[in-house]
């Protein structure tokens, strides 16, 4: 397995991986993916195995010291394979480069083993948000001091 940047020919391969990961309402737009990727506080990993895409993640940053990561998806048949790791790393090590002190991320509350994933990589849940998805579902707020 590699990570990459992001191509633009990638678009249409992301938009499926996350229309597979994730549930109407909670799984993005093709265009709203599009806007998460090229706005210009953004960067995108792609996590390839045989020029294949598997897995992608999207971060910003959001202006006050914090990155956050947008979205994290891997194809079904990679997870727990450490792709997820791989992606998650790379984007704390950008947010540390850049100097920024925070990374937070929402998970929807009904996902229990994404929460366990963050949990263990050091991830505090420290709030939620009802109706966070359009689908209506409450998130947690999990949020990584990159400092020391």
């Amino acid at each position: 397995m590699q990570l990459r940047s992001y191509r633009q020919s990638d678009l249409e391969t992301l938009y499926r991986i996350d229309q597979a990961c994730f549930p109407p309402g909670v799984s993005y737009l093709r265009s709203e993916l599009a806007a998460f990727i090229r706005h210009r506080s953004s960067a995108t990993w792609i996590a390839e195995e045989n020029q294949e895409i598997i897995g992608f993640l999207i971060a910003d940053r959001d202006g006050r010291g914090a990155a956050h990561i947008v979205t994290i998806d891997v194809a079904e048949v990679w997870r727990r394979h450490g792709i997820g790791k791989a992606l998650m790393d790379a984007a704390e090590a950008w947010a540390r480069r850049d100097g920024l002190r925070l990374i937070r991320l929402e998970t929807a509350q009904s996902n229990l083993a994404a929460q366990a994933f963050y949990q263990a990589r050091g991830y505090l849940k420290v709030g939620t948000i009802g109706g966070y998805y359009a689908n209506g579902e409450t998130a947690w707020v999990m949020v990584k001091s990159l400092s020391g």
